[in-house]
This record gives C-alpha cells, structure tokens and sequence, in this order.
C-alpha cells in the first residue's frame, strides 16, 4: 500500500490580502509547504502585478503574477462594500494566518483592525509586511530600497554608477523573512495557544541583508565600496573572461587556492609562502588577479571548469536564465520548483475564479 505523506502546513488555513511582490511570494511559499491559501484582490483590477507586463501569457496573464501566485485560490472583495468586508471577516474567522502589507491605517479605516481580530481569536497568526516599518507611511518599493539601505553602493563596477540588483531581491529577502516569522508564531501558537502579530519591512530585511559587508564596515568603521565582480574579503574571488565567455573562480581558503594556482599551471604561485594565506593573497591582489587571468584567458570556460571540478576548486561558468532554467526546471504557467521542500497543486488563479464558490463554501473550497 501507497504511503501518503502529508504535506508540513496541510490544514493551515492562510488568508492573502496582500498583493505586489513580498506578501504574494511569502503566502505562496507557505502554500507550497501545503497550506490553504485564499488570495483577496480588488474587483476588476485585482493584483497590481496582473499587469505588470508585458509578458503576457496565452490567457493575458503576466509573468510578473504568474512567478509569485501558484498554490492559490481567488475571490474579488472590495473593501468599501461592506458584503465583502463581511465575507473577509468569516474568512478571518476561521484562518490560522492572515498575511497583509497594507499601508498604516487603511485596514482600521475598513473596520478590518488586525487587533480587534486578535482579541476574538488568541490562536491567530496576523502577519504585516511593511516598506519601512509599523511606524512609517512610506510606500515600500525595492528599488527604493535598495538604494536607502546601501545596496546599490556597493553593485556595480567600482568606477561605475551605483547599480541595483538585477531582481527585486529586497522584496524577496523580505518576503521570506515574512515566511520565517510566520512559522515561529504558528509554532509558537500550537504550543501556547496564543497567536500573535509579526511586522517585518522591506527595510530591516535588507538592511540585515547586507551581513558581512555590513560588519566590514562596523568593525572598521571605513564604508563599504563597490567592487565590481570581485570580494573585498577574499582572492582570487572574481569573474574572469575564459576564451568564449566568463567564469567565476571562488577561492575560500589556502587548500582551495594551492588546487586552485596547480590546476591552472601556475605551480610559482602555488609555492610562493607571501601568497599562502588570504591576507597575503589581498596585500598581493593585482599580481595574482592578473596572473589567474592570464591562464583562463587561453582556454574554453569548460576547460577551466573541468580543471577546477577535478581540483576541487568553486567555479561556474556565466549562464544565461534560460540556460540556468533548462536545467532547474520550470513551468511557463506555475513558475520554478518550489525552494522550500513542498509541492505546485494549484497554477496561479485568474481573477475571482474561485469567488463565488468562496462566497458559499469558505474555506471547504480545499475539501
């Protein structure tokens, strides 16, 4: 007989009223790990991502909504009428998590107070995704973030303009932190039968982002400064430009960079006792930079990697995101394979297609 395995959050009801980037990819996250998802959108527009395009696919669906809604039902509801304020509140009632990133306020105003929410129903997990905090109005865009909390400074090349990353990843840091948060409070529910309201922010989740590069500078107290393709803390570390396209070459410790100058031919290098440790190899940068150049250069970027897998050395060659999907996988219509271990049930849901079966059945629309 089959064994069947659950799924980790089967059973785990979670209302969307969140929309753009950070809260859709946190409740699809928690959709794939199995939990019951109802996405809430406006009437007729719905998420703002629905036209974010183009692309748009065969059934005018974006690929900017498509990428962050699978595992999903929806039901339209405007917030104005009270029907729908209604409907979202018997929704509310019978959720485990409610994921929102409304802008300070705009739920009070609707009578839909996450505290009045809380008070009835101690189990609940409210999660508030903000742009730059409980206390602030400012709208949270990604790019404006990345460049208030120091990203673009440090992207780049080094004599070039500050450079934003080239996906929103401060949304999505942000919308895994959301992800985090809420499993800790669910957890935190079952054992204590107490839920609780978490607020994270696009701002704190990139400002935290920045880890080592943050400390750099803390330990220091000298800013942080753009270095292009390579690492201020580590060499060789870096892109470099094989016969027909570049490569990366991370070294991370001595053993790495003795393989590392062997496997290229530069055994000197390899021998040299100034360059035996990383701080050595810094103080030397520009002569052992141009040196594993020099190599690399005369061959093929599957040479090079070939050399470096055998010596057990980290590289990889540039790809293209077509290239890197061929072969990660993925489906024009749900998106790449889940990161977290779960599953795709549902394709991303056009707009209300689950409304009026919302309206009369509530959360059995998952029986």
């Amino acid at each position: 007989m089959a064994t069947v395995t659950r799924q980790l959050l089967e059973g785990v009801n979670v209302l969307d009223l969140s929309r753009v980037l950070a809260g859709p990819l946190c409740t699809m996250m928690l959709g794939d790990l199995g939990a019951n998802v109802i996405k809430v959108e406006r009437p007729e527009i719905g998420d703002d991502t629905r036209s974010w395009g183009p692309p748009f696919d065969s059934r005018g669906e974006s690929a900017y909504y498509l990428s962050i809604n699978r595992n999903k039902k929806s039901v339209a509801a405007d917030l104005r009428a009270e029907r729908d304020r209604a409907l979202i509140e018997s929704l509310i009632e019978k959720a485990d998590v409610v994921v929102d990133n409304f802008r300070r306020g705009t739920l009070e105003a609707f009578a839909l107070d996450p505290r009045r929410f809380l008070s009835r129903f101690p189990r609940l997990v409210w999660c508030t995704i903000t742009g730059f905090g409980a206390d602030s109005d400012r709208p949270g865009y990604d790019y404006v973030v990345q460049a208030e909390r120091g990203w673009m400074a440090i992207t780049g090349e080094r004599d070039g303009q500050p450079m934003k990353v080239g996906v929103a990843l401060a949304d999505v840091i942000a919308g895994k932190d959301a992800a985090i948060a809420t499993l800790a409070a669910l957890v935190s529910s079952a054992r204590t039968g107490v839920g609780r309201r978490v607020v994270t922010s696009l701002a704190q989740s990139a400002t935290a982002a920045l880890v080592n590069v943050a400390q750099n500078a803390l330990v220091t107290g000298r800013d942080a400064v753009r270095w292009g393709n390579a690492h201020p803390n580590l060499v060789p570390y870096q892109l470099f430009d094989a016969r027909d396209r570049p490569i990366v070459i991370a070294v991370g410790n001595d053993t790495q960079w003795r393989a590392c100058a062997r496997a290229l031919g530069l055994d000197e290098l390899a021998d040299d006792p100034a360059l035996a440790t990383n701080a050595g190899r810094i103080a030397q940068r520009t002569r052992v930079v141009q040196a594993v150049a020099a190599q690399v250069h005369e061959r093929t970027a599957h040479d090079v990697a070939a050399a470096l897998d055998r010596a057990g050395v980290p590289c990889g060659a540039v790809r293209t995101v077509l290239e890197a999907l061929r072969e990660a996988g993925g489906s024009a219509l749900t998106g790449v394979a889940p990161s977290v271990p779960g599953t795709v049930r549902y394709p991303p849901p056009r707009l209300d297609e689950h409304g009026a079966d919302i309206r009369a059945r509530g959360w059995a629309v998952f029986a």
